[in-house]
């Protein structure tokens, strides 16, 4: 099925969108992580990676690594990191992570490919430039890394601690790919939330990434923090447009200080209301588009010739633990505290607390700590909401023949919810095709719940303590 074009600013309702701006899953998995169980057990996972194996010998592997040290708290993250100066910290981790590798990497062929590996974090330009090219060359001596143009090679920098140094030894080692947060440049949202950042630096770290053979680099910016206004998310923008970066991700603040405990430091009294926050949003979207970017999905912007976009045109573009990718349908292999594996048919994720995962390690165990075995009925319902989260469209008769089901049957208690965003012009709907609107492709985490049979058996006043909000 071709690719719908992408939802522009005319789409954008706030009025009607505010009545959907409810608590949701973001999806870069189905069943989502809170489904996860701790009795699940290690041969699973090491059963699927073999059987992917048998069944798939060349399949590609993408490889995430979490790197959880900051040197400095910012108040609204809601990432699992540990505040330190000690870098030796870092280069300690890198042998740890190292030693994880040595236990799994074992699983899987020697020659399947790692097309697609990212750093993220905490901050991973805390580890020093001799700590990364470690880390990068004893992945390399352990699992075939690739050297193929295709690959995506990423990582996250944060522009107030990244060197040169550090630059230069990412581009020879091959990444192509950069993440840079930047938030808000205005000062008193810079106050507020603990992270003062210059627009000089980070224009500087752009130029750089550039330099050394970072060729496409993505800037997060994010909407909802306390003290923000229109005129100075305004000027931010404004601000980036001579870098020109390649990707924007607009990411809505979830304000959840019963999560996060960094969070109980902001006011919530100095947070935008939820109509403050959609005109903060409705005017990302207008300026990127006006400047050529294209909406991916949700809020993910990209020029018309990256990758992205080019996947969003082609149909080809997929959705996982990383957010918005060209390379998803792979396994993904995820290493340190709290990564999120998925190979084969099951999720499985490493434990949370740096202790306890390094006890495991010291005991030479996988430090597994949950996970879960995907029935059937959950990976029918994972490719509908990948087809609804990166193509905002069901073929349904396509569904159909690939699932062997009869669509309205199968999900007879799943439509009758699709009926209000029907009604309110969000979808249309009919025997051949379920398809968002230009402006339901804002809200397609609230198509997507509509099929989440987890969320029908979850008490709704749990949703607001472990989902964000849609908007």
């Amino acid at each position: 099925m071709a690719a719908h074009a992408p939802a522009s600013a005319s789409g954008f309702d706030p009025e009607l969108l505010r009545r959907y701006d409810r608590p949701g899953p973001r999806y870069t998995s189905y069943p989502t992580a809170p489904q996860f169980r701790t009795d699940f057990p290690l041969e699973s996972l090491r059963a699927r990676a073999l059987e992917s194996n048998a069944q798939l010998p060349a399949r590609a592997l993408s490889l995430y690594v979490h790197i959880p040290f900051c040197a400095s708290p910012c108040f609204y993250c809601g990432c699992n990191r540990i505040i330190t100066r000690d870098l030796v910290r870092g280069e300690h981790y890198v042998e740890q992570l190292l030693a994880e590798l040595n236990l799994v990497a074992p699983w899987f062929e020697a020659g399947r490919p790692v097309t697609q590996l990212h750093l993220g974090g905490g901050t991973p330009n805390f580890l020093s430039p001799r700590a990364l090219e470690r880390l990068i060359r004893g992945i390399g001596a352990r699992l075939a890394t690739s050297s193929a143009d295709t690959r995506d090679f990423s990582v996250e920098l944060d522009p107030r601690f990244v060197t040169e140094e550090h630059l230069a030894v990412l581009g020879a080692l091959g990444f192509n790919r950069a993440s840079l947060g930047v938030q808000d440049f205005a000062p008193e949202v810079q106050q507020a939330i603990h992270r003062t950042q210059s627009i000089e630096q980070t224009l500087a770290a752009i130029e750089s990434c550039r330099r050394y053979g970072l060729r496409s680099v993505n800037v997060d910016l994010i909407y909802g923090l306390p003290r923000q206004r229109p005129e100075g998310f305004a000027r931010t923008l404004e601000a980036l447009r001579a870098a020109r970066p390649e990707r924007f991700a607009i990411y809505g603040y979830a304000h959840l200080p019963q999560n996060f405990k960094a969070q109980r430091r902001i006011r919530a009294g100095e947070l935008p209301d939820a109509a403050a926050r959609l005109a903060l949003l409705a005017l990302a979207i207008e300026t990127l588009t006006a400047r050529g970017y294209a909406h991916i999905g949700l809020d993910h912007f990209a020029l018309p010739e990256d990758e992205l976009a080019v996947a969003l045109r082609r149909g080809t573009l997929q959705r996982n633990f990383m957010g918005y990718t060209t390379h998803a349908d792979c396994d993904l292999l995820a290493l340190g505290v709290s990564a999120i594996s998925h190979i084969g048919s099951c999720f499985s994720q490493s434990l949370r607390e740096l202790p306890a995962w390094e006890r495991a390690l010291a005991a030479h165990r996988v430090p597994l700590w949950r996970g879960l075995e995907l029935d059937a009925d959950d990976l029918l319902r994972a490719e509908l909401i990948q087809q609804v989260m990166c193509r905002g469209a069901i073929d349904v008769r396509a569904f159909e023949e690939r699932f062997g089901i009869e669509f309205e049957a199968y999900f007879a208690s799943s439509l009758p919810r699709l009926a209000a965003l029907e009604a309110d012009g969000l979808l249309v709907r009919d025997a051949r095709q379920l398809r968002a609107t230009p402006a339901g492709r804002f809200l397609l985490r609230n198509i997507a719940m509509c099929f989440d049979r987890y969320l029908e058996a979850a008490p709704e006043a749990a949703a607001p303590k472990r989902y964000s909000q849609a908007l």
